[in-house]
């Protein structure tokens, strides 16, 4: 059931295809507003009553390098990874598609929902695209969703960043800042990019392999060798904690490399639920933070998301 009446003038109802869209409406209290969601968006709980919107052409469910494979041959042969469903958001009559136009991979390509957009009736949706490479950038997509629906963001992202400053203050005269190696793709091996460095420097550590702003890179086992981190933190694009653990156990059976690092020998090997928290650049990257802080400084900060959004590795 669609939470709004249709008929209701000036109402607004929205379409959002993207997880972290949906969670900035819900910082900004326009959940009651969404009327569809794509298949991914599943924060907060009640968003699963919406009505899907996209599918993916890819098994969620494969092994690291299979899909690394399917999502490959997807894009060279210029399809989109995911669908959306016309018919579906025919029905619904958005006031407004909230989506994203940095990366195909994360969800449907802008020049899809664009395609899509121009076949729906008069009067059609307001696409609101959102663009984050970093911390900064997230706040200011956090205000134009706000200024384009016409809601106060003030409320909103003052907490957001008031948990930020209070981690930057434990953290910014630390003279043992941890090396760290952020994972964000198990088989191939891929560093972490655009907000992850920024919250690892804010946690207290030192990344390794990512530059802020921009997209995460591959990684030669060689490298990570020779850089040999204090810490090695898994966050893989799509994964829960279950499914992160399961492909690491793989992992580490399968690639011996893993048993030469020092992290792992001395147990510095952390996973984490990098679909929940660090792959969703919304207001819960500022759990991200928290998350990488009591993992990098257990003396410093309570393990409040321990066995939730992180856990050891253990064999």
């Amino acid at each position: 059931m669609s939470p709004l009446n249709p008929s209701a003038p000036n109402a607004l109802r929205i379409v959002s295809l993207l997880p972290s869209a949906t969670e900035i409406l819900a910082v900004l209290n326009l959940t009651p507003a969404i009327v569809g969601r794509s298949h991914e968006c599943d924060y907060p709980p009640e968003i699963a009553s919406r009505p899907i919107c996209t599918s993916a052409r890819l098994n969620p469910g494969k092994p690291s390098g299979d899909i690394d494979a399917d999502v490959k041959t997807l894009l060279q042969s210029t399809l989109s990874i995911y669908d959306i469903e016309l018919d579906v958001l025919q029905h619904l009559q958005p006031t407004h598609i909230v989506t994203q136009d940095q990366c195909d991979v994360c969800a449907v390509n802008f020049s899809l929902v664009e395609a899509a957009v121009a076949t729906l009736s008069e009067p059609r949706p307001k696409v609101i695209s959102l663009q984050p490479h970093t911390l900064s950038d997230v706040w200011t997509d956090i205000e134009r969703v706000a200024t384009e629906l016409q809601v106060d963001s003030s409320a909103a992202i003052a907490p957001l960043k008031a948990r930020v400053d209070a981690c930057r203050q434990k953290t910014q005269d630390l003279s043992n800042r941890p090396t760290v190696a952020a994972i964000e793709w198990i088989d191939p091996l891929m560093g972490s990019g655009n907000w992850i460095p920024e919250l690892v420097e804010l946690a207290g550590g030192k990344d390794l392999f990512g530059t802020v702003g921009q997209h995460s890179p591959y990684i030669s086992w060689d490298a990570l060798l020779v850089a040999d981190p204090d810490v090695i933190i898994v966050m893989p694009c799509g994964f829960d904690l279950a499914k992160t653990r399961q492909e690491m156990q793989q992992a580490i059976a399968t690639h011996p490399q893993w048993q030469q690092l020092r992290a792992v020998q001395q147990q510095q090997l952390y996973l984490t639920d990098g679909n929940a928290y660090f792959n969703r650049p919304g207001p819960r990257l500022v759990d991200s933070l928290e998350i990488l802080a009591e993992i990098l400084h257990p003396d410093l900060f309570q393990p409040h998301h321990n066995g939730s959004g992180w856990q050891p590795f253990v064999e």
